[in-house]
């Protein structure tokens, strides 16, 4: 029998998403102040963790839970290669490493594909509908912060293949809802959303070392003082 997933992913990842929020990092990066050498090892985690992704979902395009979800157009690979390519050069691909909080993720992705493929459903939803959700804002943020061109090392915040980013959100949302899973199945998605959530934010911390050392303590510590209330949609830098 279906159960409400969409509402459920939604009000069971509140409070994760808030504490997701309010590390520096993102705290930061949501206030304009972006340090470039930082968000480029950003980029590159981002790289190794949809990778992962991307490559089981690929494998389970079949599986009746998996499967559904798997829309190839939000597929992120391709379009951080290209980002990749401007911020290390041609020869990116011998100049970048996951840090030990991308592994972990990556390691958790496949974790879960080997022995539990629909929890896959809730990586799925925390990065994906974030990134389409706070794509085009943080999109902005990230261009005038760094004085960067139009495209130029912005291609993961871009989504061109979908033209109607409210349709599309509506049709995820109804795909979910119809998934053949029970509400004990169900509750474990949730949980391993929340999961995820706490996997971003290892690798959002991670990178707080060297923003501090761009920044400054005095500025990090203004700049994250003050505690964000939240959105009700999973947004991630």
């Amino acid at each position: 029998m279906a159960v409400a997933l969409a509402s459920q992913l939604r009000e069971g990842t509140k409070k994760a998403h808030t504490m997701a929020e309010n590390t520096g990092f993102v705290s930061c990066f949501l206030k304009g102040v972006v340090d470039k050498a930082s968000y480029r090892t950003l980029v590159a985690d981002l790289y190794f963790v949809y990778s992962a992704m991307e490559e089981e979902f690929g494998k389970l395009k079949d599986h009746p839970v998996v499967g559904p979800v798997a829309f190839v157009e939000l597929n992120r690979r391709e379009s951080l290669e290209q980002d990749l390519a401007f911020y290390f050069g041609p020869d990116w691909r011998s100049a970048v490493k996951p840090t030990p909080g991308a592994q972990q993720y990556v390691e958790r992705l496949h974790q879960v594909a080997r022995e539990c493929p629909e929890l896959l459903v809730g990586h799925h939803y925390t990065r994906y509908i974030g990134d389409l959700s706070g794509g085009q804002i943080l999109k902005n943020i990230a261009q005038k912060a760094m004085n960067l061109g139009e495209h130029d090392g912005l291609r993961f915040y871009e989504f061109d293949a979908i033209p109607d980013e409210k349709a599309f959100k509506t049709n995820y949302r109804a795909t979910l809802d119809a998934l053949p899973i029970d509400q004990v199945m169900a509750d474990r998605i949730v949980e391993e959303a929340n999961h995820a959530f706490h996997l971003n934010m290892t690798m959002f911390q991670e990178l707080e070392g060297n923003l501090i050392a761009a920044i400054g303590k005095v500025l990090f510590g203004f700049l994250t003082r003050r505690q964000r209330a939240g959105s009700t949609e999973a947004v991630a830098a």
